[in-house]
C-alpha cells in the first residue's frame, strides 16, 4: 500500500468547513475538560483520545462525496455514507491507539523518564494502529471474496 497526500484537496475546503472543524475540536476538548473537572484528570484524559474533529469531518466527507456524484448526474447518498463509514472505521482504530498511548503514559511516567515513556507510548500507538488497520483491511478483503 502506498500512502500519499493530495495537497490540492486543501484548496477545495471552504472557510466555514475549517471553522466547523475548529468549533467541534474545541467543544470536544471542552467536554473532556468538564469531565476531568467532575471525575478527575485520569478519566478526563481518556476522553481526550476522542478525535475532536471527527464529527465535523464525517459530515463534510459525506457532503463532499455526495456533491461529487451529483455533479455527474448521480445520487451520491450511498457513496457519501460509505465514505463517512470508512472514515469512522479509521477513527475508531486511531482511538484505540490513542487510549493505548494514554494508558502507557499514565502508568509508566511516574517511574521513568519522560522522553523514554513518550517515545515508547508513541511506538506502541503506531504499531497498534497500523496492525489494527491491516487486520481491518484483511477482514474487508475476505468479505469481498
Amino acid at each position: 500500500m502506498i500512502f500519499h497526500a493530495r495537497w490540492s484537496a486543501l484548496k477545495g475546503i471552504k472557510l466555514h468547513e475549517w471553522a466547523l472543524r475548529f468549533v467541534f475540536g474545541g467543544l470536544c476538548t471542552m467536554f473532556a475538560g468538564v469531565i476531568a473537572h467532575h471525575f478527575g484528570p485520569r478519566v478526563g484524559g481518556l476522553f481526550l483520545a476522542f478525535p475532536a474533529i471527527f464529527p465535523a469531518s464525517a459530515s463534510l466527507i459525506e457532503a463532499h462525496e455526495k456533491q461529487h456524484k451529483q455533479r455527474v448526474g448521480m445520487d451520491g447518498t450511498m457513496r457519501g455514507r460509505v465514505a463517512a463509514g470508512i472514515d469512522a472505521a479509521g477513527t475508531s482504530i486511531a482511538c484505540v491507539g490513542l487510549v493505548t498511548f494514554a494508558v502507557i503514559v499514565w502508568k509508566a511516567l511516574p517511574g521513568h523518564g519522560a522522553v523514554a515513556v513518550i517515545g515508547s507510548a508513541t511506538g506502541a500507538w503506531l504499531v497498534l494502529s497500523v496492525a489494527l488497520w491491516f487486520v481491518r483491511k484483511r477482514r474487508w478483503l475476505r468479505s469481498r471474496r
